[in-house]
């Protein structure tokens, strides 16, 4: 690591590695995060949500961080299990991060704290991951359960007519566009991004939710797929109003359970899940005690190590861009 040159008193070092999965960046925080004690992971949650949501900001917003960045603040498990992750991104607290549990196993591998091969156990605040290391940079996770909530949701959405979807959990509320024809390109994310994000403000507008009233925050469309080895292309909008560049774990959770529950996906048969950027997860159904468990193999790469600098005479450590 890089010497801190003059350093004063005041300043402060956040020591951060970065890398990405399937082209989704996840940051990961090593040291220089707020203390969130002990207790719940609910609990720990509130406690980062009420007292250092600035440390979110200053490490996903703008200046230092950027829209499509999911942190995840490595902190003691509760469970006997080898770490406890909290992921947020800029508009606050994830449930669960498909892309971002296998960003942070490839890290903590390449710190040399876990050993490849093996099966590890992450905890997050919806229950503990299990993810097996292949190898240096690839993983598979095995998901929490995931569900269909409602199926053939029709939303009248203004610009663009009848809409029909179902509502799904994968470790975050999804509302998946069943309209499976339209081709999903790069060149198109800008309407593909204001398509999605009318749908998600029409939900909203009529109250529309997953379970116990839970917002549904991201919105998923379909499309036939482009590359020879994947069975669907997606374009998934994350709650900040960015696009995921992977395939998205969680949206790949749910979509499986939808397909599942329309007996188009067998227990155990392959869904190969391409994102609009191209890249690709694998994703099964796995049934254990009677319930349903996605896992997903993706690959992850360490994009940099570094330490952000936080200057108090910055004016921006208090208001960061975003």
């Amino acid at each position: 690591m890089a010497s801190h040159g003059n350093p004063r008193p005041n300043d402060r070092w956040i020591r951060v590695i970065d890398s990405h999965t399937e082209g989704e960046p996840t940051r990961v925080i090593l040291s220089g995060g707020p203390d969130l004690g002990s207790g719940s992971f609910a609990s720990r949650v509130e406690r980062f949500r009420n007292h250092h949501d600035d440390f979110r900001r200053l490490i996903v917003d703008e200046p230092r961080g950027s829209p499509i960045a999911v942190g995840a603040l490595l902190c003691a498990p509760v469970a006997p299990v080898a770490s406890g992750v909290v992921f947020f991104n800029n508009t606050g607290y994830l449930g669960m991060c498909g892309h971002g549990t296998i960003g942070v196993l490839v890290t903590l591998h390449h710190l040399g704290r876990i050993s490849a091969p093996g099966t590890y156990r992450l905890e997050t605040p919806v229950g503990v991951v299990s993810a097996d290391l292949h190898s240096a940079h690839e993983v598979t996770f095995t998901n929490v359960a995931s569900y269909r909530h409602r199926k053939d949701v029709d939303l009248e959405v203004p610009g663009y007519g009848r809409v029909r979807g179902d509502i799904a959990w994968g470790g975050n509320w999804f509302f998946l566009v069943t309209d499976s024809t339209t081709e999903l390109r790069l060149a198109d994310v800008p309407a593909l991004t204001d398509r999605t994000v009318a749908i998600r403000q029409e939900l909203r507008r009529k109250g529309i939710t997953g379970a116990d009233g839970a917002e549904i925050d991201h919105i998923e469309l379909s499309g036939p797929p482009q590359r020879p080895d994947a069975d669907g292309r997606n374009f998934v909008l994350c709650p900040g109003g960015a696009y995921d560049r992977s395939p998205c774990g969680t949206g790949t959770s749910a979509k499986m359970a939808c397909l599942h529950a329309d007996g188009e996906l067998a227990e155990g048969a392959l869904w190969r899940q391409e994102s609009v950027l191209g890249t690709r997860f694998v994703g099964r159904l796995l049934r254990r005690d009677g319930i349903l468990y996605p896992t997903i193999r993706g690959s992850a790469y360490v994009t940099g190590e570094t330490e952000l600098l936080v200057d108090q005479d910055d004016p921006l450590i208090r208001n960061p861009q975003g």
